[in-house]
Order: structure tokens, then sequence, then C-alpha cells
């Protein structure tokens, strides 16, 4: 039987969505149930802090098309780079298949472009071949200056997406900052909403915006709405 129109809205909505559980209070049973849920409901991946990544990809190692994410260097980015690229290795090793890693933001404001665009790559070098790339770059804490620089010296190493935040900082994902983030880094790289995003209408936004993923803990009440 053919879906619905909105049915099939809430299906394209579902397979741009990381599925994310990243609080430091999560147990395994709700790691477990996050897991659960992106099969049912076909979310692109879920997003889960590098101690949960063997647990996610126990359950979804048999549905290659929901991948496993997780998070470098979160959530304040102020690690060093060979750290990261360490992190990197080992939760590719653990079973994730991409990684959203937090960007020196501190280095960027200090224009030391050198040493971001480093860090960047670190991560990238750990990860080639293995998973893709997303570089949060916090947009709550920069200047629109930053934000573009910033993205530009993502796509300089390599990356494979920008991401708009972490989540845990003074704010999360705007239309303006996807649309901005979208212009700068053209057709070819992806990009990444992420904090913020509640409903069904928020998702569509930020898409209609340029985001092509959208990192949220509200998918199932974003599909079921």
């Amino acid at each position: 039987m053919a879906k619905r129109k909105d049915e099939k809205t809430i299906d394209t909505i579902a397979k741009t969505i990381d599925h994310t559980l990243l609080k430091a209070e999560a147990t395994k049973e709700q790691i477990e149930k996050l897991a659960f849920e992106a099969k049912e409901y076909g979310f692109a991946a879920v997003c889960v802090n590098p101690v949960w990544v063997e647990t996610a990809f126990n359950i979804l190692k048999n549905t290659p098309e929901i991948k496993v994410a997780t998070v470098i260097g979160f959530p304040l980015g102020a690690t060093l780079p060979e750290v990261k690229a360490f992190e990197t290795q080992r939760a590719i090793e653990y079973g994730a298949t991409e990684v959203d890693m937090v960007i020196n933001i501190g280095a960027l404001k200090e224009k030391q472009d050198h040493w971001v665009e480093r860090d960047i790559q670190a991560v990238v070098a750990a990860a080639r071949g293995k998973a893709l790339v997303k570089v949060i770059i916090e947009t709550s804490l920069l200047t629109e200056e930053e934000k573009i620089r910033a993205c530009r010296l993502a796509v300089a190493a390599g990356a494979d997406f920008v991401k708009t935040s972490t989540g845990f900082s003074t704010g999360g994902a705007t239309l303006k900052d996807v649309s901005l983030m979208r212009q700068v880094v053209g057709p070819t790289i992806g990009v990444k909403a992420s904090g913020g995003i509640r409903s069904k209408e928020d998702a569509q936004g930020m898409l209609a915006a340029g985001a092509t993923r959208i990192g949220t803990s509200a998918g199932v009440a974003i599909v079921c709405s």
C-alpha cells in the first residue's frame, strides 16, 4: 500500500536523524533502547559517547544502513590533537563509523588557524577510509567571521561534515547558522544541525536551510508527531 504523503515526509526526515544520547548519566539500558529505536524508526545513525560505541554496534551490526556515531574531544574541544586522534582510532576499533569532533575553539578565536586545521587533520587522518568526520564548530560561541573561518578550515582539513553545536554550550542550531554554513562549504560537504531541534517543524526548517543531518535526542517524538 502506498504511503500517505505525510508518512513519506516522516521517512525522509528519519533518514537524516542522528538519534542522540550524550548525557553523562546515560546507562547501558538507555543506550540499548536508543539503538533499538534507531532500528525501529530507520534513523541515519545513533550518536553516543565513546564508552557506549561497542554496545550500540552490537545491536546495529546487522543493520549497516544505520551508522554508529560517536564524539571526540567532547564537549569542550580542548584536547590535544594526538589525543583526539587516538580517541578516534579506538572508537573505530569498537565499531564507530562516524565521528563528531569538537574543534579547538580557543585557538580559532585567537586566529591560530594552523592549530585548528592540524587538530581537524589529526582526526581526519585517523578516520580515513574507516569513518566519516563531522566537525563541531560550536556556533553559539563564535562570531560570523569565526563561523566562516571554521567551516573553511574543516573543508581544507578534509572533513566530511560541519556541525553546528555540541548541545552542551550556550545555544544550539539556528536556521541562520545552518544557511551560512551551507553557503560556505558548498554543495558537496554535509551540514549537521544539532542542539534544540525538538519538532518535525524544527527539523524541516533545518533541512530547508541546508542541513543534511539532524542531531537530536527527540528523534522518536519528531517522527511520531
